[in-house]
């Protein structure tokens, strides 16, 4: 891929696009779900995702897939409200954590509409903390007033990605790491946690490399302020990212790979590492010890502790 940055490589990124398969209602969240999580305190804490439907972000990364859970148009005043309301009355009881992940900025007023924040405040009153995601260029005083809102703590979550010189400017963040470290020193001033996710062998480089860079990128994001890196294994599926496997230039990480990034990544002691576990399968060539090594992952990501790897003699050889 010889683009490096600017409107031309949106336009090729756009362009790559499979067209969308699924017709959303802007009164309804995409999905919503509950897991556990390690809280600072070394608590586990019931933990609520709601995925929010609303308009699509306005950067076109790379990497990114979420825009196929987006609408064409922001969505009218109280739709969000409704739709945080439809997805806890589905739960069983009110989690201590809740994230609102819109598949963008929740501080971008074309997605979440700021009248809307007093009345999102109000239903998520019992949540001691929240969790939402942002570009870091729209991380300001919409931050703020969120948290000023809030009953409970706040905590922003941020895409770095990678920290790699080569690799960076070509994902089309449109952002740069400055941006990103005084985004973050904004938050941690307004007592506001930072959450960095970082790719585990994004495109044009090689498996070992990505996950050198997966802890470099980590280390970063810890260094800025972050108390939290998730660890995302980079995805094929976007439509640019399978031209970019087509032609060599992107393979999505081995399993081990993303072990190995997390074991490292803790190895650093500046905070917590969560491997995200999402659709695990596809990084894996053996079914036979796949439950295990999610298994693993997942004790890892609530003791903060390395554990016994998989022995699987099925895929030893593999």
């Amino acid at each position: 891929m010889s683009l490096v940055s600017g409107a031309e490589l949106t336009r090729w990124i756009t362009a790559q696009r499979p067209p969308r398969t699924e017709t959303l209602d802007p009164h309804r969240p995409h999905g919503f779900f509950v897991e556990q999580e390690r809280a600072a305190s070394g608590r586990i804490l019931d933990s609520a995702t709601i995925l929010l439907t609303n308009r699509e972000c306005p950067w076109r990364c790379l990497m990114c897939d979420l825009w196929k859970n987006t609408l064409t148009a922001p969505v009218p005043p109280g739709a969000i409200p409704e739709q945080i309301s439809f997805a806890l009355t589905q739960l069983q009881h009110r989690p201590e954590q809740l994230k609102l992940y819109n598949s963008g900025s929740f501080f971008d007023s074309g997605a979440i509409p700021v009248q809307d924040y007093p009345v999102i405040a109000a239903r998520i009153s019992f949540a001691d903390y929240v969790i939402v995601e942002s570009h870091p260029r729209l991380v300001g005083d919409k931050a703020l007033r969120l948290r000023n809102l809030l009953a409970g703590s706040l905590e922003v979550a941020m895409g770095l990605e990678t920290i790699h010189p080569g690799i960076f400017p070509r994902l089309n963040k449109k952002f740069d790491l400055d941006q990103f470290a005084k985004a973050a020193q904004f938050l941690r001033a307004a007592g506001i946690a930072v959450r960095a996710f970082v790719l585990v062998n994004p495109p044009f480089l090689k498996e070992k490399e990505g996950i050198e860079w997966a802890v470099k990128s980590a280390a970063f994001g810890f260094d800025c302020g972050a108390e939290v890196v998730s660890l995302i294994p980079t995805r094929a599926g976007n439509g640019v990212m399978d031209r970019l496997l087509e032609s060599g230039e992107f393979s999505p990480p081995k399993l081990s790979a993303l072990e190995a990034a997390q074991e490292l990544a803790l190895d650093l002691h500046q905070g917590r590492v969560f491997a995200d576990v999402w659709d695990l399968g596809q990084f894996s060539r053996c079914g036979s010890c796949l439950e295990r090594r999610r298994q693993r992952l997942l004790t890892i990501n609530l003791t903060q502790q390395p554990q016994p790897r998989v022995v699987c003699q099925a895929c030893d050889g593999l």
